[in-house]
């Protein structure tokens, strides 16, 4: 089966959008950094308000840490639509429920992809309640989340709630990349790991065989 180019998806969805219209987006973000370049980029063609909502991040420390950059760049990134924030509720237990039977998979596996569902799922149902004609997520612009998965996902909750997705693949382009430039530009604060646990714990365990192989 043939890979979806999702990026022209979305070039010819945006050629589409009527003058004079900007229609109403409601964008899952992970985090600050990655959502710099998908906001510089959108904000042009849409109102975003930012959902940010990630009971996977763990400990909680960190989670507060992110939200916090995450509402410092909405403030301060020039953008031609004004950005709105809104914060979604920290529900870490749901999250260890989801993941319960999948905790020593691999990252990028069947667990993340539960994960990115049950995210996406949180602002479909957010668009919905709230009038939005669109809503996506960031995730596609890391090169370690899988954007095949992430917009099959989008596109079935698209059918359950009756909202759109806007299909994406924010790498494209240069996304990551410029998103990098972002997180210097406004010394955003750059975690070394996805979130959870499980991958602060994959992480820790790959430093240590570095370490261990340079000696």
């Amino acid at each position: 089966m043939d890979k979806v180019n999702y990026q022209v998806m979305l070039d010819e969805i945006i050629r589409d959008i009527p003058d004079k219209e900007t229609p109403r987006l409601l964008m899952h973000s992970c985090c600050a950094p990655c959502s710099s370049y998908c906001l510089s980029y959108l904000a042009e063609y849409f109102s975003i308000t930012v959902l940010y909502y990630n009971p996977n991040i763990s400990p909680e420390d960190e989670y507060y840490k992110r939200i916090k950059e995450q509402a410092r760049l909405v403030d301060v990134l020039p953008v031609k639509n004004k950005i709105s924030f809104a914060e979604g509720e920290y529900e870490p237990l749901e999250f260890f429920k989801m993941a319960e039977g999948m905790e020593d998979m691999p990252e990028g596996g069947a667990r993340c992809f539960k994960c990115y569902e049950m995210r996406q799922r949180k602002a479909a149902e957010y668009a919905l309640a709230h009038g939005f004609d669109y809503f996506t997520t960031t995730l596609s612009v890391s090169p370690h989340k899988n954007a095949q998965v992430l917009n099959e996902t989008g596109l079935r909750l698209e059918k359950e709630y009756g909202v759109k997705y806007l299909v994406s693949d924010f790498k494209k382009k240069g996304g990551y990349q410029k998103s990098i430039q972002y997180s210097r530009e406004y010394n955003l604060y750059r975690q070394d790991y996805c979130g959870c646990i499980f991958s602060k714990k994959e992480r820790e365990q790959e430093k240590t065989a570095r370490i261990l192989e340079q000696h």
